[in-house]
Parts: C-alpha cells; sequence; structure tokens
C-alpha cells in the first residue's frame, strides 16, 4: 500500500523521528520525504498521512487521487484542510485529536492551579513594588480564596479536551460546572459536573475555561453580557479559539481589573503590538502553544502510525473522523 506525507516540512522529523518511520515502512510503502504539494501526485497513493500545514484536499485534488483510501492525521482538527468531497467520496478520515487533547489538558490545569492563587496577578504587584499582605510572605489575607481545592470551575464545552480537564478537576475535590448543548443532566453527573445554563455558570465561577468549537452558533459566546455576569475577580482560560471571546469587552473588563484571563488563543491571532491585553494587570497571553509541541509532538506521530495499523488490519479506527461530525468540532 503507498502512503504519502504532507505537512509542514519543520515538524516533519518531529512527529515522525527515525523509529517511527521504521515502524511506518513495515506497514506502508512511504518516502522519506514530504510532499510540497498535492496536485498530481497522489496518483498512485492510498493513504495520505497529514498534519499541521497541509495543503487543501478539495475535488481538484482528489481527481487526481484515484486510489486514495485514507487520510490520517497526525495533528488535531481537519476541518482546515479537508473539504466535503473527502467524505462524499467515501474516504475515511483519522484525527490524532486524541493524542493532542492531553498537553492542552495539562497546560490548562497548570493555568487552573495559578489563577486560583491570583498568580498572574501577584506577579505583576510584585514587579511593580507589591508584597501580599498576611503573617508569611505569599500568604493571602484573612477570608481571600487561593488554591483550587473546592473552587467553582466552569467547563464550556465537554469535548476531548473539557472532559479531560473535567477528569483532573477531580482530584482537587472540585465538582464543576458544565455547560454543553450536547451533555444531558444524567451525562454529566456520570461526568461528575453540575450541568447549567451558561448564564448561569459565568454568575456562579470565579474559574472559566473554554473547550467549545468554533461554530457560527459558538461566535463571541462570551460577549460583553455574559463577561459581565462573571464575578469580580473571577478569570477566564481561553485554550479553544479566540473568537469564542468578544476581545473588545474582555479588554475592557480586564483593563478595569475587575477581571483576569489567561488566553492562549486570541482573536485576532496574534495580537498586534502595543494591544491593551498584552500589558493588563493579571492578564497572560502566550502564542498559542497549549497543544502538542517539542517531544509531545511524538505522540502525534505514534497515535497515526496505530491508525495506519489498524486501518490495513481492517480494525475500527479510534480517531475517525465521520461526516457529521464536522458540525460540532474544532
Amino acid at each position: 500500500m503507498r502512503a504519502a506525507f504532507a505537512m509542514r516540512g519543520a515538524l516533519f522529523g518531529e512527529i515522525f523521528p527515525d523509529d517511527l518511520r521504521v515502524r511506518l515502512a513495515e506497514l506502508v510503502d512511504v518516502p522519506g520525504t514530504v510532499l510540497s504539494g498535492l496536485r498530481g501526485t497522489l496518483g498512485d497513493v492510498e493513504v495520505l498521512i497529514t498534519g499541521w500545514g497541509c495543503p487543501r484536499v478539495d475535488a481538484a485534488v482528489l481527481d487526481g487521487a484515484p486510489r486514495l483510501r485514507a487520510i490520517v492525521h497526525a495533528a488535531g482538527s481537519v476541518k482546515g484542510h479537508l473539504t466535503p468531497e473527502v467524505f462524499e467520496r467515501g474516504i475515511v478520515v483519522s484525527s490524532a485529536a486524541d493524542a493532542n487533547a492531553a498537553p492542552v489538558a495539562d497546560y490548562t490545569m497548570s493555568m487552573l492551579v495559578l489563577a486560583a492563587k491570583s498568580v498572574p496577578r501577584r506577579i505583576h504587584a510584585y514587579a511593580t513594588g507589591g508584597w501580599p499582605a498576611g503573617p508569611y510572605p505569599g500568604v493571602p489575607n484573612a477570608g481571600e480564596a487561593a488554591g483550587l481545592g473546592g473552587a467553582t470551575v466552569g467547563v464550556i464545552g465537554a469535548s476531548r479536551i473539557g472532559r479531560l480537564v473535567i477528569e483532573r478537576l477531580t482530584s482537587y475535590r472540585v465538582t464543576p460546572l458544565l455547560t454543553d448543548p450536547y451533555v444531558n443532566a444524567h451525562q454529566a453527573r456520570e461526568l461528575g459536573c453540575e450541568l447549567v445554563e451558561l448564564d448561569n455558570l459565568c454568575r456562579r465561577a470565579n474559574l472559566v475555561t473554554i473547550h467549545a468549537p468554533a461554530l457560527p452558533e459558538t461566535y463571541q459566546i462570551l460577549d460583553k453580557r455574559r463577561l459581565g455576569l462573571l464575578p469580580d475577580g473571577a478569570t477566564l482560560i481561553n485554550t479553544a479559539r479566540g473568537t469564542l471571546v468578544d476581545t473588545d469587552a474582555l479588554t475592557r473588563e480586564c483593563a478595569s481589573g475587575r477581571l483576569n484571563a489567561i488566553l492562549d488563543v486570541t482573536d485576532p491571532e496574534p495580537l498586534p503590538a502595543g494591544h491593551p491585553l498584552l500589558a493588563a494587570p493579571g492578564v497572560w497571553v502566550t502564542p498559542h502553544i497549549s497543544g502538542a509541541r517539542g517531544r509531545e509532538l511524538r505522540a502525534l506521530g505514534e497515535y497515526a502510525v496505530g491508525e495506519i495499523e489498524r486501518f490495513i488490519t481492517g480494525q475500527p479506527l479510534r480517531g475517525q473522523v465521520r461526516s457529521a461530525d464536522l458540525l460540532r468540532i474544532a
């Protein structure tokens, strides 16, 4: 079976190091290089292995790929490079989104722990001459909430990442508030959550983390009104998509000092130099790094190789993406 790689060349060696390419070569006939373009290059290819930076796979590409049977994506979302024609022609699609979810969940949990101790705001205060009051350095004032245990955490979206975050929160004795239109109250209880409407979540949670996809119906779901519902001093964490939040409204709330935010994604992305969010007390903006990076990239390649083996041997794919999934996935 003939295979080919289509992804950003700079990441190829990290996603598929030498030993993984050897394992892959035992399964399929695959070159050791990455295609620079797709049109006119896939005539005998049956399995296309994609990744970040893959060119768009549209009808014109597919017309030149009569033998293509499967596309295995060694990254997260496939919506950016696969068109509906892929599914209409019966090509099997799989994504390593499960493997990419774990680093994002770990990043989120790290930021939740730090946000619960007001670390971003305390760092800013320390750098500008402030020092926390209390009997010992770093000990909060009496009555001030600190630490994740027992905090009220709101989770927007029981996605792959959202569910991993919920699972991790249980070790901190946290019963998250959850809003997700695809989850009912019984399912939420099984996850260890309390299912609530989004407005209710915003009113009650002092830590809110977003794990919903970017869809027309989720555009700026945290708008000016809902951001205004968040309690004073609440922290918003966004590792999903920047378009889920009204950036202008969030900027005003953070610049005033009423809200805090930890943003790995923004709208626009990146923020322009000198944007007020970049200097606001209580705000950290990171450059879209929560997903797999560096040593974590290997897990994507391992997942993809496993999927190709399952495809060849007729086993169910762990990360199969179907046409209907496109309406609700990231």
